[in-house]
């Protein structure tokens, strides 16, 4: 009788916070009832504003309003993350990040206004995917372990480039070469195609941007991909071997692209704005052009988010530490 009593109040227990959160979604304001809008703290034509500009075309299909896609590039993303961290906790201006602009930023840069761990909050990962390390189509390289061995014979020598001091495809390379055990001189640049068109070109020796940035290139055989750092071969590049199978065993590296909002902005809303990723990223139309660009769509929840960005901000932060990287 006592085991049955303890499971009907177990029950009721759970249909009452059941039933709260319920009524908090349905007493929640109207949303949107207006434009959002979206920062990119990138330029465009990277894979972060690629991928923004996705998600809100989905949304504006399934909200009936406009999602305004707005590039505010510099300092790593830094830019575009402070101009959301001030905004009113309303959800009407979101940002939509790499996983660098969430989790390692607040590691290098010693000026910063504010702290991205702190004063932003995920609503839900959008998608990931992993980044290439490619060469230009005149490069001497032809294996990963040609580049390997050759920026290991001449320190310094050799240069790559990035989309910015701090950027994720920054961090990619610098944890390769780490553990690659070899040191290039880093160029950064505004954005990853400005880096990729000098890569074509000839200006720098190598980089690792994210594969949904350089698969056209790729395809069109402007560009050479040496692996993917991803901890299986891509199905967009199925002849690439990853980096552990070229030759670095172990080495991987996925990049990831989210929403966040301004820490504040009220919970019932965030779960209301997650689901509604959710179901944009569920769609086959979006899944299918994720996947053309070789990347996979996540739209997971706020709770689970959140946890995911505070692992990579510890992870990020031991690899900075290691490497010694700063920005001004």
């Amino acid at each position: 009788m006592k085991r049955l009593t303890m499971k009907i109040v177990a029950a009721a227990t759970a249909t009452m916070a059941l039933g709260s959160a319920t009524l908090a979604l349905a007493q929640a304001p109207a949303f949107p009832t207006k434009p959002v809008r979206m920062v990119v703290p990138f330029v465009a034509g990277g894979a972060t504003d690629v991928v923004a500009r996705l998600l809100a075309q989905g949304l504006n299909e399934r909200w009936g309003q406009s999602v305004l896609v707005e590039n505010r590039a510099g300092a790593g993303g830094t830019i575009g993350s402070e101009i959301v961290s001030r905004s009113n906790p309303d959800g009407y201006t979101t940002l939509f990040a790499s996983g660098s602009v969430l989790s390692a930023n607040q590691h290098m840069y010693r000026k910063m206004s504010h702290d991205p761990g702190r004063d932003l909050t995920g609503v839900s990962m959008v998608a990931s995917g992993p980044m290439v390390i490619a060469v230009g189509p005149n490069s001497k390289f032809n294996t990963l372990m040609d580049l390997v061995n050759a920026v290991r014979g001449a320190p310094g020598k050799f240069t790559y480039g990035s989309a910015g001091v701090g950027s994720q495809v920054h961090l990619a390379a610098e944890s390769f070469e780490f553990f690659a055990k070899m040191d290039s001189v880093h160029v950064p640049y505004k954005g990853e195609v400005v880096a990729i068109t000098d890569l074509i070109g000839g200006q720098i020796d190598w980089a690792a941007p994210n594969l949904g940035a350089a698969i056209n290139f790729l395809r069109d055989r402007k560009l050479r991909a040496l692996a993917v750092t991803g901890p299986k071969r891509s199905p967009s590049l199925p002849d690439v071997p990853t980096v552990s199978e070229a030759g670095i065993t172990g080495f991987e590296n996925v990049g990831w692209f989210g929403v966040a909002v301004v820490t504040g902005t009220p919970a019932p809303l965030v779960n209301r704005m997650a689901d509604d990723i959710s179901k944009v990223t569920a769609g086959t139309t979006f899944r299918d052009r994720l996947t053309g660009l070789g990347m996979e769509a996540v739209g997971n929840r706020p709770d689970e988010f959140n946890k995911y960005i505070r692992s990579e901000i510890t992870r990020w932060g031991r690899i900075i530490r290691e490497r010694k990287i700063t920005a001004l």
